[in-house]
């Protein structure tokens, strides 16, 4: 039972658990379920509206300048009429998950005990739909919060085969958008992400492993290495999350949604002739036939 519980995502096993169970105690449905005790009883606290506005501003400005660290954000936005100091900037950006382009090498490492593997993309042709992915992960703003969205794309055809929103940056909602997307279209022949705790985890590395997929990973700060899903999320960000004000997660996945499905099926793409990525994804690829009813989950 163990072993199943732990294929579901860890917000659905926090759901299962039942407090009021006359014969099972908390902490026996927590051992079961593969949780712990604190994940079950923790709440989300909740940020400041200052903060939230001091996020959004720093996400619009590292839209345009990646390579700003918390040093230079602090700066601009004191030069805007904040009063800031560096820890909190530090802090705003590492739950933003927004790592800056460095001029030298980094030396900050994965999570503690996780892996991380080389970068294979130097130098390598892509040229057939499948045979290199990417993924990352973005903060998305709301009228009274804040999310986390997960995208897996096909590097050839930029292509989005998969997204999930999460409220926190555990790896299960990137594990299941990983799942989705093979199961919807087979495996790639490799796997780019950054060198976040999500990426390395047993979890996403593990399901890698099990379909045969190469791991490759950017060098710490290296933005470029995964252009195609930042531009992705400049699109995105312009185009959909900065013109509207989100109360709900609900809202959130339905205006992702309905972008994604712009983005994927009717926005023209530069690097695709003007061609949608998804016309461009069926019309190369080789291996399988095009789902007339491609599912739209998230």
């Amino acid at each position: 039972f163990g072993q199943k519980a732990q294929a579901l995502g860890r917000e659905v096993r926090r759901g299962m658990i039942e407090p009021g169970n006359p014969e099972l105690s908390i902490g026996k449905q927590c051992r079961m379920l593969s949780i712990s005790r604190s994940t079950f009883y923790y709440t989300p606290k909740g940020e400041a509206a200052l903060n939230l506005l001091l996020m959004r501003q720093i996400d619009e400005q590292f839209l345009e300048t990646p390579f700003f660290g918390v040093r230079q954000m602090t700066w601009h936005l004191r030069n805007e009429g904040h009063l800031v100091n560096e820890k909190r900037i530090r802090r705003l950006m590492r739950l933003m998950s927004l790592m800056p382009i460095y001029q030298k090498p980094n030396t900050s490492k994965a999570a503690k005990g996780h892996k991380t593997y080389p970068y294979l993309l130097r130098g390598l042709r892509v040229d057939r739909p499948n045979q290199v992915w990417a993924a990352d992960i973005t903060y998305l703003p709301m009228q009274r919060g804040f999310l986390y969205l997960v995208a897996i794309m096909d590097w050839h055809t930029r292509k989005v085969l998969a997204w999930r929103i999460s409220n926190t940056l555990e790896a299960d909602f990137c594990v299941e958008a990983l799942d989705e997307a093979i199961a919807r279209f087979g495996p790639p022949e490799i796997m780019n992400t950054d060198q976040g705790s999500q990426f390395t985890s047993i979890a996403w590395t593990g399901r890698l492993r099990q379909s045969s997929v190469r791991t490759s990973m950017d060098g710490k700060g290296r933005f470029l290495d995964n252009i195609c899903v930042e531009r992705l999320w400049r699109s995105l960000k312009y185009e959909c999350v900065y013109l509207h004000a989100w109360e709900t997660g609900s809202e959130a996945r339905a205006g992702v949604r309905k972008w994604m499905d712009f983005y994927n099926r009717k926005r023209p793409h530069s690097a695709l002739g003007g061609k949608p990525p998804a016309t461009v994804y069926w019309l190369t690829n080789k291996t399988i036939k095009p789902d007339q009813q491609e599912q739209r989950v998230a």
